[in-house]
């Protein structure tokens, strides 16, 4: 796991040099073991990288890594988890390789499949390959998005790094995207490609730009695409399917040369990786949870009953409101893009760190593929509004002033967005018109710029699984995860995202994986014979912090100035919270944004 830059088209050597490794070591925290670069100056090109060593953690895996006659050079950021298949698949067609690295895989791989290599891989991952001979660059991003990859074309020139902070070192005034504020406040977060800065984009999950250096072209092509069928249409065959990859796909996410643990938050999906990993560990399995003094907000019970099952050594974390407000500064420094979300993970993540961990199992996944959320409930309630009349009064709605009915404002917008957004979004177009001093249509206008790919004639069940794992698990989740646990310098695996198992569980009857009365019922149906009971029929919790409750006794201080500055509307929200009638999401929100413009401003000013 690492941290990833590259730079082309740069016309001094000299500033090119000094600009990669300052931009590098930018996202020293990603790669704290290692660091290294390759420049090329007859082609302008320059490869950087910040090292976590995870597999073979020798000085053989260090980056940019080239091949034998040094034609291919790669700067990669993540894990192969079916590298040992490759490499004896390519040691039979002739190759040898120098280390035990899933870094010198992908080289390889390339060198004799080319392009089509790209599908083969089962992992999580964003990396540069430069083809010398053929005067060629690839940027490469997994079949999930689990690894970010940001870039940027700028007067002739390619930028591309793993995190944003990058872009902003390399130029503090860099011109910010004037709709970033418009998205935080609907999604609480930003979609993709969209970023706070100006063109500069998120490359799509499965897919490459190929840049020509020749001509400074590029393109930007799918290697994979999922798409829901019914193709496992009996329910046997649905289990069976389910069981045998779940149980391969956590077996293959243990691979590693460095102390892996499991975070056991007491759900389903934490409880399902545990119990699996034990049997592959044994007294080996670490495992780590976090815990309040709120019991209501506390898991420990169900913690329990899994550690109960397993001979895992266990490591607790109390996590309280002191906590929270200590690490409050370098929780917003550890925010790579502004979002409501990610102090669950940075919490996970700081307290793996302490417990020597380098690399953590997640749950993350399962939720968003077998059912998890109300939203799997709720979408059959609101299916029948899809071309609809009904749909054109939900903009009535729009000034009620309760919020529960106001967010059917959101049906008067496009699919799928309406919905995701009735499901998941923050405030009202109404509302961040109102916040920015800009017109509604303005902010109609920037949602429907939002690229979704949306397959036709989907199920309500699917429809669901497409909404929370394209735009919440995929521009939320994901993103908060990855730059919270690489500021730790931890890796996060996410066993329930492997490849097959989403291609097979996109790949199952609706009917069969989802069941109103039961979330995860397919997952359930699965492994009911290993999840304690008390587990499988607890009412959805979620993991969450007690935020409402820490963020009241003192809400000023999170905002950078005083909220009574900051507007007349943000003001009221602020009043709203204090008195108990705004959702502390809501309020988090505005207190990010305002530090999040506080933090450009200071950039543009260095």
């Amino acid at each position: 796991m690492c941290r990833i830059i590259g730079l082309t088209g740069f016309k001094s050597k000299q500033r090119m040099r000094a600009h990669l490794i300052a931009m590098r070591d930018a996202m020293a925290h990603g790669g704290p073991d290692d660091a290294g670069l390759f420049i090329d100056e007859e082609n302008n090109i320059a490869l950087g990288n910040r090292r976590l060593s995870i597999i073979d953690p020798s000085p053989l895996g260090h980056q940019p890594m080239c091949n034998d006659d040094e034609s291919i050079w790669i700067t990669y950021n993540g894990e192969l988890y079916n590298f040992p298949e490759l490499q004896r698949e390519l040691e039979l067609l002739g190759y040898s390789f120098r280390s035990h690295t899933d870094t010198e895989v992908i080289l390889k791989a390339f060198d004799e499949w080319r392009e089509t290599a790209f599908e083969k891989f089962i992992g999580m991952f964003a990396f540069c390959i430069y083809d010398k001979k053929r005067k060629m660059l690839y940027l490469v991003r997994d079949h999930a998005g689990i690894k970010p990859l940001y870039y940027s074309f700028r007067d002739n020139a390619l930028i591309f790094a793993s995190e944003m902070r990058a872009f902003m070192t390399l130029d503090p005034s860099w011109p910010e995207n004037p709709e970033w504020r418009v998205y935080f406040l609907l999604f609480g977060h930003l979609p993709e490609p969209f970023t706070t800065l100006r063109d500069v984009c998120m490359l799509p999950k499965g897919s490459f730009l190929r840049l020509d250096l020749s001509t400074m072209t590029h393109t930007i092509q799918n290697y994979y695409l999922f798409r829901f069928s019914d193709t496992v249409g009996e329910e046997r065959a649905a289990i069976e399917g389910v069981r045998e990859i779940v149980q391969k796909a956590i077996k293959r996410h243990l691979i590693s040369d460095v102390t892996t643990g499991v975070f056991l938050s007491g759900g389903i999906d934490s409880s399902l990786i545990t119990l699996l990993a034990s049997q592959y560990q044994g007294e080996r399995l670490k495992t780590l949870s976090v815990v309040f003094d709120e019991k209501e907000y506390s898991e420990e019970k169900y913690q329990r009953l899994v550690l109960d099952k397993t001979k895992s050594q266990h490591t607790a974390y109390r996590v309280t409101e002191k906590d929270f407000a200590d690490n409050l500064d370098d929780i917003f420094s550890a925010m790579d893009q502004p979002t409501i979300d990610g102090i669950n993970s940075y919490f996970i993540s700081k307290c793996a760190k302490e417990a020597g961990f380098k690399v953590v199992l997640s749950g993350l996944g399962g939720d968003e593929l077998f059912g998890g959320y109300p939203s799997f409930d709720r979408i059959k309630k609101v299916w029948f509004l899809r071309n609809s009349k009904i749909k054109s009064l939900s903009g009535l709605s729009e000034h009620i002033p309760d919020s529960k009915y106001n967010k059917l404002s959101f049906l008067t917008l496009k699919d799928p967005l309406n919905y995701y957004l009735l499901f998941r979004g923050l405030f009202p177009v109404k509302t961040v018109a109102e916040m920015l001093d800009a017109e509604r249509n303005d902010i109609v206008n920037a949602i429907e710029r939002i690229p979704v790919d949306v397959q036709k004639d989907m199920t309500p069940g699917n429809f669901a699984s497409f909404l929370e794992t394209n735009l919440y698990m995929q521009n939320q989740l994901l993103k908060d995860t990855d730059c919270m646990s690489m500021w730790h310098s931890v890796e996060v695996r996410v066993p329930l995202l492997d490849k097959e198992l989403m291609a097979f569980a996109f790949s199952v009857r609706d009917a069969i994986k989802f069941n109103s009365g039961e979330p995860k019922h397919l997952l359930i149906k699965a492994f009911g014979d290993i999840l304690p009971e008390e587990i499988v029929t607890r009412r959805k919790q979620g993991f969450t912090f007690p935020f409402q409750l820490w963020m009241k006794n003192d809400p000023d201080k999170f905002f950078a100035d005083d909220p009574g500055k900051c507007g007349k509307t943000i003001s009221r929200a602020v009043k709203s919270f204090k008195i108990g009638q705004l959702h502390w999401s809501r309020f988090w929100a505005l207190a990010v944004m305002k530090r999040w413009e506080q933090t450009m401003s200071v950039s543009a000013l260095r």
